[in-house]
């Protein structure tokens, strides 16, 4: 390895060629990163006499040598995104400038004869810089000042407007930024080909910029190691159609939440964040995961799946809904068991009815949990270790059988505490009070009603001060009626005429244009014909919408013979616990258990001990464990 610090102006225009390896991250740099670097370079060229400023390190490896120049092309490892950036900033400056010199050694011929291109050179040994596939094309139309390629590079357009802007703000007067180009210093380090473990170096840089995700440093560790040509093919065959796939902005946002689902699926533990990379390495090294190839084409084809859960991209409809309303939870800690799913639907385990009911029976666990006020910090173990229990042979059937057959405090609730806690929950700031609206509303029919352009409706005002008819509707308690039920089930529905309904009196809001009797909307037809609104009234529309309820998000539903089939065998002497009865595993007898545990743990001591005595008789005798 040598390292010798230089200015970054002196390193652009001495390599006659950097390119950036296939397997490096796109460029990335955001606004932010932009901002603080047109900051840094005018806060270095504010006068002549100030400091320098460090900028980071370029490391890279020398290629064999070039037939046409005799000069090595420098293959870089670190850096590209400073690289990159400051080119993208010399061609706004060289277009600012136009024909003139108004600063000494910088001009638009200058600049690019300099900087950016080699004159003399044709095709691609023209570019001083040549990025990564997208990139490439995006920065070569760049600098050739030709029209952008189909497939644009967002940022690399995004930030030469940025410096464009700059520029044209200055009004002229570019001395300032061209002081201050020449100022930005760098880390020249070149390694030793054969000899530097150019991998290891990558991961110990601690440069400015912007952080490398655990996605950039997966891809790296996988294919830098590699022989060109065999790492170009991986490239092309794998990774490029992922990030196809995923799109340049999903890229980045979901790529590390991808593998992290990934590598949860394979090795059955949940990585932590930020230590993705770690865990991804020991996987590699696992006899399970193949070489290098075989490792690649699961990713990808994972990466498939995850962009169908996560993102949509599937022809199905009926799909497409069930993973849509699921995404409107935000229950992202069920997608491991979603991949696997989808992995097994793929290899034919699973037919394309059986992985949306599944999806389905997610999307039902998930939110009865949610409405019964259920802690989820439980999920994600829940979701992650979900398939080990299945059996594959009877697919759908032993998924249902597991929901049913999870402890207490991961149970599926049951119809009657779902049911009855959707009556009294507050639902108004449920955090998906548009999904469960909708799901509501849109149960059943074949052209869904479009909710988007609707808004809740409080049929019992929110106004505290609720004007002389309501109170008489109400009766005299009606201070409480409207503090126990304004925001739940039985009061709430969807209106197009949020503002003229207002805090109208009941009678109004049913009668007027636009009102109940006149709504297009199932939700209203109830209210189109009642002739009051009271406590009454409330408790009987919530009781009938929670009775649809349960037919919306549906438990799963076995003969008590099927499901002790599927229960896991004990073996001689284990204990076991009150989740594992069969004749005491129903929803209704836990709630039974819990509410005489209460009655007994109120007791007078005296009675307690006796109570406890004979609880360890039972318990003794029966080896039973609660």
């Amino acid at each position: 390895m040598k390292a010798k610090d230089t200015s970054l102006l002196t390193f652009m225009r001495n390599a006659t060629q950097s390119i950036i390896p296939i397997y490096q991250r796109t460029y990335s740099w955001q606004l932010e990163q932009c901002a603080q670097l047109w900051a840094d370079i005018l806060h270095a060229g504010a006068s002549a006499e100030g400091h320098i400023h460090f900028i980071g390190s370029i490391v890279y490896i020398e290629r064999d040598q070039s037939q046409v120049s005799n000069q090595s092309p420098l293959m870089v490892i670190d850096g590209q995104q400073r690289l990159t950036t400051v080119a993208i900033l010399l061609e706004a400056l060289a277009r600012h400038m136009g024909d003139g010199e108004p600063v000494e050694g910088f001009s638009a011929k200058k600049i690019r004869g300099y900087y950016l291109l080699n004159d003399l050179e044709s095709e691609d040994r023209r570019f001083k810089l040549l990025l990564t596939q997208t990139d490439r094309d995006s920065l070569i139309a760049l600098l050739s000042q030709a029209p952008e390629p189909r497939e644009a590079s967002v940022r690399v357009r995004q930030n030469f407007e940025f410096f464009t802007q700059q520029l044209a703000a200055l009004n002229g007067d570019v001395a300032q930024v061209c002081r201050g180009l020449n100022k930005l210093m760098i880390v020249d380090v070149a390694l030793t080909r054969g000899q530097d473990n150019p991998q290891l170096i990558f991961e110990s840089l601690n440069s400015t910029g912007k952080e490398l995700s655990q996605a950039d440093l997966i891809r790296n560790f996988v294919l830098m190691g590699l022989e060109p040509g065999l790492q170009k093919r991986l490239y092309e065959q794998y990774w490029r159609p992922m990030e196809l796939d995923f799109t340049q902005q999903a890229y980045t946002e979901h790529f590390d939440a991808f593998m992290r689902h990934y590598l949860t699926v394979r090795t059955g533990d949940i990585p932590r964040q930020g230590e993705v990379y770690a865990a991804f390495k020991d996987w590699s090294r696992q006899p399970e995961a193949g070489d290098t190839e075989a490792l690649l084409k699961d990713v990808r084809a994972f990466a498939h799946y995850y962009c169908v859960i996560a993102l949509g991209a599937h022809a199905d409809k009926e799909l497409m809904r069930a993973l849509h309303d699921l995404r409107e939870l935000k229950v992202d800690v069920s997608y491991p068991f979603l991949l696997e799913l989808y992995n097994d639907h793929s290899e034919g385990k699973l037919t394309l009815a059986e992985l949306i009911a599944a999806v389905r029976l997610v999307e039902n666990y998930v939110f009865r949990r949610a409405v019964c006020s259920i802690p989820a910090n439980s999920m994600n173990k829940t979701f992650s270790r979900f398939t080990a229990s299945v059996d594959k042979e009877r697919y759908l059937e032993s998924i249902q059988a597991q929901f049913l057959l999870l402890p207490s405090y991961r149970r599926f609730p049951s119809d009657a505490e779902f049911e009855r806690e959707i009556q009294r929950r507050d639902l108004y700031h449920f955090r998906s009070k548009s999904y469960w609206l909708r799901r509501l509303e849109n149960h059943g029919r074949k052209e869904p009603f479009q909710i988007e352009s609707l808004t809740i409706e409080h049929v019992l005002p929110q106004n505290e001060d609720l004007s002389d008819t309501w109170r008489t509707e109400l009766g005299p308690e009606w201070e409480r009626i409207q503090r126990d039920y304004l925001h739940t089930l039985g009061n709430l529905t969807l209106t197009g005429y949020n503002p003229e309904l207002s805090d109208r009196p009941f009678l109004e809001k049913r009668n007027m244009e636009g009102g109940f009797k006149d709504s297009p909307i199932r939700m209203n037809q109830e209210l189109g014909r009642l002739e009051h609104w009271n406590e009454a009234a409330i408790q009987a529309r919530a009781a009938n919408l929670a009775a649809k309820a349960v037919t919306v998000w549906t438990a799963p539903s076995l003969t008590p013979e099927v499901l002790e089939s599927h229960r896991p065998k004990k073996k001689e002497g284990a204990q076991y616990t009150l989740a594992d009865h069969p004749n005491l595993a129903s929803p209704h007898l836990r709630d039974l258990f819990e509410a005489l545990r209460k009655e007994v743990m109120a007791l007078d001591p005296c009675v307690m001990m006796d109570v406890l005595k004979l609880y360890v008789a039972f318990k003794a005798e029966t080896n039973f464990v609660t």
